[in-house]
């Protein structure tokens, strides 16, 4: 599995958002945009990362960032899953999983110390020319996004 680091091209994609609609990363180039990768709407620790990212929302965008989640569920699962926590933001359908491989947030991990393979929750940060400025593996669902926002001066 090839981790990305600060410097490296960002992987394009093109998913389908919560309602079928096409969106690229190609779309934003000119903004600075923070995709993460979460492993499944409406669980626990998804829900409450993704909270946390709508509840900060307006900071990030008045710093000209903007936020995709993207996970391996159907477009009607992330649909229920924006309507039931008023998610704010883009959430993107990468059911081929081929998106989470490019960016290095699908593989083996340890979850309650057994090995299994899964998604990585993973944040990255794009810049304005397509190239990943912050690289974040095996993030913490609860308090991630303060953290986040602390690394990029936002705090």
């Amino acid at each position: 599995m090839t981790r990305l680091a600060a410097g490296d091209a960002a992987p394009d994609f093109t998913l389908p958002d919560a309602d079928g609609k096409d969106v690229s990363l190609s779309d934003f180039r000119g903004r600075k945009v923070i995709v993460y990768f979460y492993p499944a709407a409406m669980t626990p620790g998804c829900t409450t990362q993704a909270c946390d990212f709508r509840d900060s929302l307006a900071a990030l965008q008045a710093a000209d960032y903007v936020v995709l989640g993207i996970s391996p569920d159907a477009p009607a699962k992330l649909a229920k899953f924006r309507e039931r926590d008023s998610v704010n933001f883009p959430l993107l359908s990468d059911e081929s999983r081929a998106t989470l491989q490019a960016y290095g947030a699908f593989g083996e991990k340890t979850l309650y110390g057994k090995k299994i393979t899964g998604v990585i929750r993973s944040t990255f940060v794009v810049d304005e020319e397509g190239r990943v400025s912050v690289a974040q593996y095996n993030v913490k669902a609860t308090g991630h996004v303060a953290k986040l926002r602390r690394d990029l001066g936002l705090d």
